[in-house]
């Protein structure tokens, strides 16, 4: 039954944020050099890099920035070393943050990112914290005005391209997987001719919390600012805030 998606109001809103494409390019860059590096730089042998490209043209990010960050990746161009951590604590109200981050320093990255949480009412907490309220999973996202399908022939086509999961809102398809399926899935239905608003592996969490207009407007300035920081790639946490707030605050 289509209906109203928590998962959804996060996702638009970051989108939101992602609309500075400089930084963002650069962040995707990041991202498609760690998968290169880890995993060589053949999509077709490396499904983390097939997946990092694939969000980078969603994106529409250039080609050759794609083929700039492989390079780097590989020896064929010269480039600075990157390192991949996950910080985790809380924010506002005890809402479950995790912060993911490709730096070539990690004690200056370190430092930054404690600095948002104390700034914004939160702290950092060890490792392990809060990763255990959050499950990785494929993310896809199809448009419902672009599609004649109806909920129960979307659901049909999902389960036949081997997804875990579909949500209906008034707005989209939201349809979940297993992480090492993602890419299976999405060339499933591409090739049903189905198109993506988002397409992603992250992170969703088991439980939301709930917060009023007061600790909402605190927890998205601690987003807003680790989201401006060049070194963080994502922002994973389990807010729960009406639309209508969310909205305002926007």
């Amino acid at each position: 039954m289509a209906g109203h998606s928590k998962w959804s109001n996060i996702k638009h809103r970051k989108g939101a944020q992602d609309a500075k494409r400089g930084k963002l390019f650069m962040k995707l860059a990041r991202e498609i050099f760690m998968a290169a590096k880890q995993g060589g730089g053949d999509e077709e042998t490396n499904p983390a890099l097939r997946i990092a490209a694939d969000k980078a043209r969603s994106n529409n990010m250039p080609k050759d920035n794609i083929e700039r960050a492989v390079k780097k990746a590989t020896g064929d161009l010269e480039g600075v070393n990157y390192e991949e951590f996950t910080y985790e604590g809380y924010g506002p109200g005890g809402v479950a943050v995790m912060v993911k981050v490709l730096t070539d320093n990690k004690n200056r990255t370190a430092g930054e990112v404690r600095h948002a949480f104390s700034k914004n009412d939160g702290n950092l907490g060890e490792n392990g914290c809060v990763a255990f309220m959050f499950n990785r999973s494929g993310y896809l996202v199809i448009d419902r005005s672009t599609t004649e399908a109806d909920e129960e022939a979307m659901m049909l086509e999902v389960i036949e391209a081997g997804a875990e999961e579909m949500e209906t809102t008034e707005e989209s398809f939201e349809i979940y997987t297993e992480p090492e399926t993602f890419s299976d899935v999405k060339a499933s239905l591409e090739e049903s001719g189905y198109t993506f608003s988002t397409s992603e592996v992250t992170m969703i969490p088991e439980t939301y919390t709930e917060l009023e207009e007061e600790g909402v407007e605190k927890m998205l300035k601690l987003i807003d600012m680790l989201e401006d920081n060049d070194d963080v790639q994502e922002v994973y946490h389990n807010l729960d805030a009406d639309e209508a707030v969310l909205e305002k605050l926007s």
